[in-house]
């Protein structure tokens, strides 16, 4: 019979580490949080230190019963929950329900950042207690999420329509969306117009390598192209003119590799280059992280913890990359100095960045042993940690300045590569998307092939191109992007990116129009009214600096009890007027005056959760709607 009993959050993982332990260890799943607050009511005492009153769910009963009675007779149980402030939590409370049992086992417990045999052995050879600042972090997070959603959303549910809910950081993101909405529709395009000129040298050896150069200044004077008559006036001017080059820079430039991932660079780059919604990113690496059946080798977790905002690298990993890269590419592949990457501020620097747990397993190695969305997301990762350990490239950059006439002044650029570095990693090997990453982009004008040009040497001229251009409005916001700038301005945490976008969609406060999030009339109505009676909650400093103080209350800097005393004084005082001042606009009278033909009441301009429809004065007793694009109104 096993001595100890080991707990995880979910069946996968369970049976990973389970291939990695003896016979003295049973591993169970707790199938995530056991204890959480109740749905039916606040359940905050905020007039008692905020104290929370933790129930078992439901769903979670039969799964406490059985761990409860799997706990009997074990020495020792290890809680083997995911290493941040979630999983702490997770463990606390399993801990707090395990302790009641008597006689009361030991308990453990034991991190990892990576589901591989030697990760576990070792944090089993090195448990601890429960860090108790980790866990009052994630109950300050609960509890402030808790009030906000628990006393704004019934005030919506009265003012707007039933089943609409706000969320203390879900609303700062939409707020984001709203205001980006609202500075395309108040954006009018300008006209502007560019000047190339396709050039060579009338040198015979040389004539055939023809580049092109933009016009960029008129004297000291930057260029600027208002319409098409300007640009036509100026070209036949130009076209009279002679073309000579008066300078030619040669410049080697080094390109570093990027870091590698974070949680919020994968989603980035997962729906950048390979389509992924920032859910389905997170969804597929849970189940690299939590293990794949590899056929003989096992289940075996392929990537290290998914949800970190290091760029951190364990010894051991860069000392196999290293190894790696000198035996597929040489030594000259490797930097003279390893390369080092910063965290950002406020970083949890105990964790490592998202990375393969064995550079070995090639992605086309263990291609048989993935579905596509899989092979793709480990790709992705395994590319960008091995480049992160090599060599920069180094590229051969000419920069051409030409005059035509006195003072009109072209510009050209180009770029040679010189050695390829960490970029021969996204060519040597086949590549899944064809969509370039940062590390790959390429810009035609700046990779042409230039001649061999010399200073002061006319040059012939081929062609003048005019073009139109207009200037455009700030781009909508995708997956991508929010979680770029929800990560820029602090708001949220890498757990929280993908969540937070699930949820503006699924509650129509949001709609995807061609991978763009575009708020509903629904999301900016709610906006309009929270930022009007509840400025400083829905402000995204104010949200950032909570943020800041949720990692403090982590460090042991700031009380958690605190944090939420000096949030909810405002807060309770503007719930209050906004109670008596915010307007009612669950319904309005149909313009028409138009009357239900099953009870003659008034119709009625009615908000619900997907938004505006048409429905009796009486509704719900009387049940007769009609959507609003076959209304008056």
């Amino acid at each position: 019979m096993a001595k100890s009993l080991v707990i995880v959050e979910s069946p996968a993982k369970a049976g990973t580490i389970n291939k990695f332990l003896g016979r003295d260890y049973q591993v169970e799943a707790s199938f995530g949080h056991i204890r959480d607050l109740p749905k039916s009511k606040m359940g905050v005492d905020v007039q008692n230190s905020f104290t929370p009153e933790y129930v078992i769910p439901a769903k979670s009963k039969k799964t406490v019963s059985k761990l409860k009675k799997q706990a009997k007779g074990k020495d020792t149980v290890y809680l083997a929950t995911d290493p941040d402030r979630e999983g702490e939590a997770i463990s606390w409370h399993l801990a707090a329900i395990l302790s009641d049992e008597a006689p009361a086992p030991a308990i453990k417990r034991v991190m990892f950042n990576e589901l591989t045999k030697e990760a576990v052995k070792e944090a089993f050879e090195h448990p601890r207690g429960i860090d108790q600042k980790l866990v009052n972090a994630q109950q300050a997070r609960r509890v402030l999420d808790r009030i906000v959603g628990y006393e704004l959303s019934p005030l919506l549910w009265r003012k707007v329509g039933r089943g609409l809910s706000a969320g203390r950081v879900q609303s700062v993101a939409l707020r984001l969306i709203v205001e980006r909405e609202q500075e395309i529709k108040k954006f009018r395009p300008e006209e502007y117009w560019s000047l190339h000129a396709r050039l060579s040298s009338e040198r015979p050896s040389e004539q055939e390598k023809i580049f092109k150069a933009k016009l960029d200044r008129i004297g000291k004077k930057k260029l600027v192209l208002k319409n098409e008559a300007e640009t036509l006036k100026l070209k036949a001017i130009l076209e009279k003119e002679t073309f000579r080059v008066i300078s030619v820079q040669k410049k080697e430039r080094q390109r570093r590799a990027q870091a590698p991932y974070t949680t919020s660079k994968l989603q980035q780059e997962a729906y950048n280059r390979l389509g992924f919604s920032a859910a389905k990113t997170m969804r597929t690496a849970q189940m690299l992280y939590e293990g794949i059946e590899l056929g003989d080798e096992g289940s075996v977790g392929l990537i290290t913890y998914m949800r970190t905002d290091s760029v951190n690298i364990a010894q051991v990993a860069k000392k196999e990359a290293v190894k790696f890269v000198k035996e597929k590419f040489g030594a000259e592949y490797l930097p003279k100095v390893p390369n080092f990457y910063r965290s950002k501020k406020g970083a949890q620097e105990a964790h490592e960045a998202v990375r393969p747990t064995s550079v070995y397993r090639e992605p086309e190695q263990i291609r048989s042993f993935l579905n596509e969305d899989q092979f793709r997301l480990y790709e992705l990762i395994w590319r960008k940690f091995v480049a992160s350990q090599m060599s920069a490239a180094i590229d051969l950059v000419t920069s051409v300045e030409v005059l035509a006439g006195s003072d009109h002044f072209f510009k050209a650029s180009g770029t040679k590569n010189l050695f390829p570095g960490f970029g021969i990693v996204f060519t040597y090997f086949n590549q899944v998307s064809k969509k370039k990453g940062r590390e790959e982009e390429e810009d035609e004008d700046e990779n042409q092939e230039f001649p061999d040009l010399e200073q002061n040497e006319i040059l012939k001229l081929h062609e003048l191109i005019g073009s139109q251009h207009f200037t455009k409005p700030p781009a909508r916001y995708n997956d991508a992007s929010l979680v770029k700038v929800l990560e820029e301005k602090g708001i949220g945490r890498p757990s929280t990116y993908a969540p937070i976008i699930y949820t503006l969609v699924s509650r129509a406060y949001t709609e995807r129009k061609g991978g763009a999030l575009v708020p509903t009339e629904l999301g900016e109505t709610v906006i309009d009214l929270l930022v009007k009676h509840f400025p400083y909650v829905l402000d995204v400093q104010f949200t950032a600096l909570m943020e800041e103080e949720l990692d403090k209350i982590e460090e042991g800097e700031l009380d958690w009890i605190k944090v939420l005393r000096d949030f909810y004084g405002p807060f309770e005082s503007h719930l209050k007027q906004a109670k008596v001042k915010m307007k009612d606009i669950r319904q309005e009278p149909v313009p028409a005056n138009e009357m239900c033909d099953k009870c003659g009441k008034p119709m009625m301009i009615k908000w619900g959760r997907f938004g505006k429809f048409i429905a009796c004065s009486g509704f719900p007793q009387c049940r007769n709607t009609k959507p609003i694009s076959t209304g008056v109104a």
